[in-house]
């Protein structure tokens, strides 16, 4: 498999759990109540698999690579850097309106649902720009031993950033939550290797 092939499957993941955050919001402003288990996991899923192991993954292997390819750092390599950064403090602004919420701060509600839609309407763009300019860009100039590099590079991260097993667990979590707010199952969620 490619190692730009691995980000894009789990891209499938995120926007999974995405549509499932949408519904949270939906859920939250219509009914006034957020299940606390649902969204620490969601809260987890973004921070450790998004953010520490899938851009981890991007920011410290893929993007050196394609700047040492000759693609400008000054260029989408900035631009989706920053987005992370936004990303971060999306879900970083989300946790603490989530604790504020756990404290029955009343306002509270109004701040998860803006932030998550933010995230939301960011991570769409995002993933859409790297699925369909960088990684396009990654294949024509990356060659296939550099790939085979980043795909065994990538392996690494995972288990040092969320560790054996939790690819699993957050295979299953993407599942249950599916069934219970998007009424399906997340079969095929590209968040394996």
């Amino acid at each position: 498999m490619k190692a730009t092939q691995q980000l894009k499957d789990e891209h499938e993941g995120i926007k999974i759990m995405l549509r499932i955050l949408e519904q949270v919001c939906r859920q939250l402003e219509a009914a006034g109540n957020l299940n606390k288990g649902h969204f620490e996991g969601i809260l987890e899923f973004l921070s450790v698999f998004v953010d520490r192991c899938h851009h981890g993954k991007e920011e410290e292997l893929l993007f050196p690579a394609l700047i040492a390819a000759g693609v400008p750092k000054e260029g989408p390599v900035a631009v989706l850097l920053h987005e992370h950064e936004m990303g971060r403090n999306y879900v970083k602004a989300m946790s603490q309106a989530h604790a504020a919420y756990l404290a029955e701060d009343g306002s509270s509600s109004e701040d998860i649902v803006q932030n998550a839609r933010d995230y939301i309407a960011l991570l769409k763009d995002h993933i859409e720009k790297e699925n369909k300019v960088l990684f396009v860009t990654a294949d024509s100039r990356l060659s296939e031993k550099t790939q085979n590099r980043l795909f065994e590079g990538f392996e690494t991260i995972e288990a040092e950033r969320i560790g054996v097993g939790r690819h699993e667990e957050f295979h299953d979590l993407l599942e249950k939550l599916s069934g219970i707010y998007l009424n399906s199952k997340a079969s095929g969620s590209g968040i394996h290797s």
